[in-house]
């Protein structure tokens, strides 16, 4: 399997909680989704690179232990994460599949007739986004149904007013992100190419949110900041000053009541096969 460095946020224990709170965050907007697509007690879903196992875990709760769900991620971490707390929680109708999503024996190790796929910022990181596509269309029975959230534009992360200091923060993130081969607007592309493979998109909008320092959005961008910026500094992304400079900007925002943040573009997909 691959080394777990390669992550480029990595798999360490800061950044699992960290996706914790991003998970807390964006469930309504997850479950508001699968609600949408039908996933419902007793189907079989599959999580794509399922990280630390969060969505999972919801997903087993809506499909109850007469259904299954499939989390697949190539980090042996983060599924040790996820198989801790099946065990912990008496979960048993879960499965974790350990296998690098641009890996072609993912094909092989998904199960058939899968009723529902479940995607979050996931084509962004992987080599080759269409080839996977085309390997979890594959497993996806006719008439099954995939939820994809990525993102269309990143560039709309900004504070208002303007910040220098984190525009070359998203800067840096994209440009590191595009370096390990990862495309981060990769949003743009999907729509049409599960057009090729014959998907019907049932719905398909932009989720982005303009929000103060008080609202609970607000954390998500932040948690990634506390993180992200000292990755980019380990990296040598940012310099020591380019990353104290970003912590003061936010911190300079937060303190003032009447700032607002932008969060980057998401756009979601609801499609089925």
């Amino acid at each position: 399997m691959t080394t777990e460095k390669d992550y480029v946020l990595g798999t360490h224990d800061e950044e699992i909680e960290r996706l914790g709170l991003q998970h807390r965050v964006w469930r309504p907007k997850a479950t508001d989704a699968w609600q949408r697509a039908g996933f419902t007690v007793g189907q079989t879903l599959l999580d794509v690179g399922c990280g630390p196992g969060y969505a999972t875990l919801d997903l087993a709760d809506i499909v109850g232990p007469t259904g299954r769900v499939v989390g697949v991620d190539r980090s042996r971490r983060f599924l040790s994460h996820l198989e801790t707390q099946l065990e912990l929680r008496g979960i048993g109708h879960v499965e974790t599949v350990e296998v690098d999503l641009d890996d072609a024996q993912l094909a092989e190790r998904l199960p058939a007739g899968i009723d529902g796929a479940w995607c979050r910022w996931v084509f962004a990181f992987v080599q080759d986004p269409k080839a996977l596509l085309v390997r979890v269309a594959g497993a996806l029975r006719p008439g099954g149904v995939m939820v994809i959230h990525e993102y269309f534009d990143y560039s709309t992360w900004r504070l208002i007013p303007p910040s220098p200091a984190q525009e070359l923060f998203v800067g840096k993130v994209m440009e590191t992100w595009r370096a390990t081969g990862g495309e981060v607007e990769i949003g743009t592309s999907i729509p049409g190419w599960l057009g090729e493979l014959d998907f019907s998109i049932e719905s398909v909008r932009p989720l982005i949110e303009i929000v103060g320092p008080r609202d609970y959005f607000w954390e998500w961008p932040k948690a990634f900041v506390d993180v992200g910026v000292e990755r980019m500094r380990e990296l040598g992304s940012l310099t020591g000053a380019e990353a104290d400079s970003v912590r003061q900007a936010l911190a300079d925002a937060e303190r003032d009541p009447r700032s607002l943040m932008v969060t980057p573009g998401v756009i979601e997909i609801i499609a089925k096969r």
